[in-house]
């Protein structure tokens, strides 16, 4: 189970965050989990620390944010990783 601290919805910003950069392995473990088709219920739990069966809608909310957020990031956000804030070639 994972102990990072996690916000109950990722960042919506159109540059890569701190937040981002601490949880950048959680967003590859959430790209994983998803082309595995696993279960949203059981990516909550090991991803997040969080039992989707007490707190169905947190759990939910939290798992989709952050997917997004890491596919956006796979798509988009990677450059800031790349070429670093407001540096681009």
């Amino acid at each position: 189970m994972n102990q990072t601290n996690f916000a109950d919805q990722a960042p919506d910003d159109p540059r890569l965050t701190d937040y981002d950069r601490t949880h950048l392995k959680d967003y590859l473990r959430l790209l994983d989990a998803a082309e595995a088709q696993a279960d949203w219920r059981e990516v909550a739990l090991v991803v997040f620390g969080l039992d989707p069966q007490s707190q169905p809608e947190r759990a939910k909310t939290m798992h989709d944010s952050h997917l997004a957020r890491a596919r956006w990031i796979s798509r988009q956000g990677y450059r800031d990783l790349v070429w670093g804030q407001g540096v681009k070639p």
